[in-house]
């Protein structure tokens, strides 16, 4: 049977109200990113014999170090890690606290009580608000954002306050703005930083601000940094845990995905304050029964070797580089970010002479069907496209190429801004 002949059984009518209820599957809206498929797909159907360059995809485009890999094959077939690991070996927790020193300068995190590893960071996001969103609680989240721990707040029964990232406040979220009712129920602050989509960064100022601000109004801190190692130019990585204070408001979400090109292997931790990675973990053990422990154990490895971050991030610094220069060249005003490897640019207004785009979506659909150049559209906060260096290309030489072949192809047309 089709799902169209399973909506009319009772299945439909119990469908919690959280995903839709009575409801669910016959929203006709598209979510933006079933749209960037439908519109590769169009565009590969009607172009077969022109390649079509994805600047949309948010995930590395090469495999983990060969040392990870192999770190995996010999745990793997070692009989004593075949079993459930539960919250997580000890061996994981203490690559992941000497890391945060190493990498951060974070002093005196306790491996037994303040870090516990999670299948990624996704599922640690979805987990969290289980620990404090009761009915009616509020969570802050900064838009554009990634929607995850909004989404189970909803869940919850919660409510979701969203505050602008402005470029003229460096895409820093303005606390100060936040209404004071608001920030007095309110239970959990969201950040993310490098920030998804922007590519900005924060400042040791910024989160001293931020710690500040959530001793003052008694709210928890979440700060989601999967990209926190990622930084070009002489930029040293930070870590919220590296602020006076942080610990007593809040914990710091890592993930290999990105850093170690695992994004696949499902790995990452939560770490800081121990009252709530506790909680989590409670949580947790009810949700998962841990990851694989040769998974674990590749992944300490990677951990204790900082420098497979260090030229990846190399890598990804000098194709900012190529595509700020070749977008700038055509009038834009892009600017390379300290870390991440998201380039976030405001869309143009129009083709001199042709189409108008009055969104970053519109844009975007231009791009894609009629360039062949797939980037995801942000409208949250302004009308702006973000490009990813992630594209797959083999060496410099064919960075070079891919980045020439969207100048040429863009060069023919005159955008207004």
């Amino acid at each position: 049977m089709s799902i169209e002949q399973y909506q009319d059984t009772f299945i439909q009518s119990n469908f919690a109200d959280r995903i839709g209820g009575a409801n669910y599957g016959k929203d006709t809206a598209i979510y933006k990113f079933e749209k960037i498929k439908r519109a590769k797909a169009s565009a590969k159907l009607d172009f077969p014999d022109i390649e079509l360059i994805d600047m949309g995809v948010g995930e590395p485009d090469e495999m983990a170090d060969a040392g990870i890999v192999a770190k995996l094959a010999e745990e793997a077939s070692k009989e004593e890690n075949r079993g459930y690991s539960d919250n997580g070996i000890p061996e994981f927790k203490a690559a992941a606290a000497q890391y945060l020193h190493d990498v951060f300068s974070v002093e005196g995190i306790d491996p037994v009580t303040e870090v516990v590893h999670s299948i990624g960071s996704k599922p640690a996001l979805a987990m969290l608000p289980s620990c404090f969103i009761n009915p009616g609680d509020i969570t802050i989240m900064t838009v554009p954002g990634y929607p995850v721990l909004g989404t189970h707040t909803k869940y919850l029964g919660g409510q979701v306050y969203t505050v602008e990232l402005k470029k003229e406040n460096k895409f820093l979220p303005d606390l100060n703005a936040i209404p004071e009712d608001i920030a007095k129920k309110a239970k959990l602050l969201y950040l993310n930083y490098p920030n998804n989509p922007t590519g900005a960064s924060a400042t040791p100022e910024f989160f001293a601000e931020v710690v500040a601000w959530a001793k003052k109004y008694d709210v928890v801190v979440i700060h989601d940094a999967p990209y926190a190692a990622l930084t070009y130019d002489g930029v040293k990585p930070l870590s919220f845990l590296s602020v006076p204070g942080a610990k007593d408001v809040g914990v710091e979400l890592h993930s290999l995905s990105k850093s170690y090109n695992m994004t696949g292997w499902r790995i990452g931790f939560v770490a800081g304050n121990p009252l709530i990675v506790k909680a989590f973990s409670d949580v947790k053990d009810n949700n998962d029964s841990g990851q694989f422990i040769a998974i674990q154990k590749a992944a300490a490895y990677g951990l204790a070797n900082p420098s497979i971050t260090e030229a990846i991030a190399d890598k990804y610094s000098r194709r900012h580089n190529l595509l700020v220069d070749a977008l700038n060249s055509l009038g834009f005003q892009a600017e390379k970010p300290k870390g991440s490897f998201f380039l976030y640019v405001a869309a143009p207004k129009g083709v001199k002479g042709g189409r108008r785009f009055e969104t970053g979506e519109d844009f975007s659909q231009f791009l894609i069907r009629e360039k062949l150049i797939s980037t995801v559209p942000w409208d949250d906060a302004g009308a702006f496209v973000r490009f990813s260096v992630t594209f797959v290309a083999k060496g410099e030489e064919e960075e070079h190429r891919v980045i020439s072949e969207i100048k040429r192809r863009l060069s023919d047309v005159e955008f207004e801004f």
